[in-house]
């Protein structure tokens, strides 16, 4: 049984991310959808959160599990049993620093093969950055990542722009309809 990682922050996941777990549960007996825990980053999302939306858009996968992890990566894979690394590329750019982080991933354990994947043509453009700055201005997501992304998408923006404005509000005091 051959069991793949497909390591990222996933935040949020797209359909280029979904596109490279399809495919690739194509390819392996089993592929772990892996949600990097980096405490240097703030992500939009939770890891929790992330996990649990990638649970419900691959749901449908059968040969498909979703876990997190921290620290390195090729320990994560000794502990899962897995051999395979696999990473999606966009473009050409994309490769020179999928190469380096292959290499070093390769000397830290010598099993461990990375499994280079193209995404599809229509997604070369998508990444997680672009759908979050076009969210966070209300512009439509709905090509970019799946209904229940979206939704989630929206939820957390109208959360931040809320707390955003409660400091505001209380600077300057009561409403006029607050007041008795």
């Amino acid at each position: 049984m051959i069991v793949a990682v497909y390591p990222g922050s996933f935040d949020p996941v797209t359909y280029g991310h979904l596109d490279i777990i399809q495919r690739g549960a194509k390819v392996f007996d089993k592929v772990i959808v892996a949600v990097l825990r980096n405490r240097n980053k703030t992500p939009l999302f939770t890891v929790e959160e992330r996990v649990e939306l990638l649970k419900a858009v691959t749901q449908d996968i059968p040969n498909v599990e979703v876990d997190f992890f921290h620290g390195l990566l090729v320990d994560y894979m000794r502990q899962k049993g897995a051999r395979v690394i696999i990473k999606g590329l966009r473009a050409v750019s994309d490769f020179e620093y999928e190469m380096q982080m292959a290499s070093i991933n390769r000397k830290l354990n010598d099993e461990v093969e990375t499994f280079f994947m193209m995404t599809n043509n229509q997604y070369s453009f998508l990444s997680s950055s672009i759908v979050k700055e076009v969210a966070r201005f209300g512009g439509p997501v709905n090509d970019l990542v799946p209904p229940i992304v979206e939704e989630a998408l929206r939820r957390k923006y109208a959360e931040l722009a809320a707390e955003a404005s409660a400091p505001a509000q209380a600077a300057k005091g009561p409403r006029a309809d607050e007041r008795r």
